[in-house]
């Protein structure tokens, strides 16, 4: 059902007034790089979002401000498809059906749902947030992906997606495409500055160590001067014991394009100082680009709704034809009229 070229679904939540460096290197630069080897479907997932308590205009003010993210990183509205979740109701119809197919122990097992309901609160988590890994599998085999580009942490969302897939498959007939992950590899996993162990987060208890793609370059700088490293003073990638020092090499080789072995000679006999200021430099060299083109669209609300219409128009036809043939499947009466 794919087009000539394989079809990829992704997305992320419009839960903050910026995406961090982690959804950037993580997620969205890669997003970039393979928007024409793939028919990409990019969405900003605000569906995902209401699963735990929220305000309706930061909402979507916050919407917003992802979209023009998405279009300062470099996604290009004529080579990608573009738009909201909500814009697309056919996501949640599928979902509902997904979840009738899905076990009560089978979603329990959502490792991410575990997190998130023990910070929040067993007894406090939604429904919504027990049920978004279904929500999600439906986003992916609605608009039939072949692909999905997702870092490690994501696979096992992945692998419940293929299940239902093929569920729905054996009992229905063929209907999806069962997707296979894009595992992101090319920038390794961006940490916690202050806390080199966890990975970096705006769910974080301290922003400390959090940097976001629209902060401020002073601030910026002084976050990555500050980043917390170890007692030697050796440059030298070693997850377990330099993670922090490992961390920024990460980042600065993300950034700069240089290999961490030539990083690891450049700095070599040189301390923590000269390597912390460069990446800082290197960072904020990187992003004040990213701010401009994101401040160009921010100023232009009107053209960045033009451009989710549009997308919203693309993919409501693929969600509507892939619906149309879910309907009959499942046994639904037609509606006349």
């Amino acid at each position: 059902m794919s087009g000539p070229r394989p079809r990829v679904l992704s997305g992320m939540q419009p839960t903050a007034d910026s995406f961090h460096l982690g959804n950037y290197l993580g997620a969205l630069r890669h997003w970039v790089a393979i928007q024409d080897d793939y028919e990409a479907f990019y969405c900003v997932v605000d569906l995902h979002a209401i699963t735990v308590p929220h305000d309706p205009e930061t909402l979507r003010r916050r919407t917003r401000i992802a979209a023009a993210q998405y279009l300062a990183g470099g996604l290009d509205p004529q080579r990608s498809t573009l738009f909201v979740q909500s814009h697309v109701r056919e996501h949640a119809e599928l979902g509902w059906i997904m979840q009738c197919l899905t076990g009560m122990g089978e979603a329990g097992r959502m490792t991410q749902y575990k997190d998130k309901a023990q910070k929040g609160g067993g007894d406090s988590a939604s429904v919504g947030l027990f049920a978004y890994p279904i929500l999600q599998a439906a986003d992916i085999v609605i608009y039939q992906a072949d692909k999905v580009p997702v870092g490690e942490d994501q696979r096992q969302h992945i692998e419940l997606t293929r299940d239902l897939a093929q569920r729905f498959n054996t009992r229905f007939g063929d209907t999806f495409v069962v997707p296979e992950p894009l595992i992101v590899k090319s920038s390794g996993k961006i940490l916690d500055l202050q806390d080199p162990t966890s990975k970096m987060s705006k769910s974080a208890e301290s922003q400390a160590g959090v940097i976001d793609l629209l902060e401020d370059p002073a601030s910026i700088a002084k976050k990555v001067k500050r980043a917390v490293t170890d007692t030697d003073t050796v440059v030298r990638y070693d997850e377990d014991a330099k993670p922090g020092i490992t961390n920024l090499l990460t980042i600065h080789a993300a950034f700069s394009g240089k290999t961490v072995e030539k990083l690891e000679d450049e700095y070599a006999g040189r301390g923590y100082g000269d390597f912390k200021k460069d990446t800082a430099d290197v960072v904020v060299a990187a992003l004040t680009p990213f701010q401009e083109r994101y401040r160009r669209w921010a100023d232009d609300p009107e053209g960045l709704d033009t451009i989710l219409a549009e997308g919203a128009e693309r993919a409501r036809a693929v969600a509507q034809q892939t619906m149309a043939v879910v309907r009959d499947r499942v046994g639904f009466l037609p509606a006349k009229g």
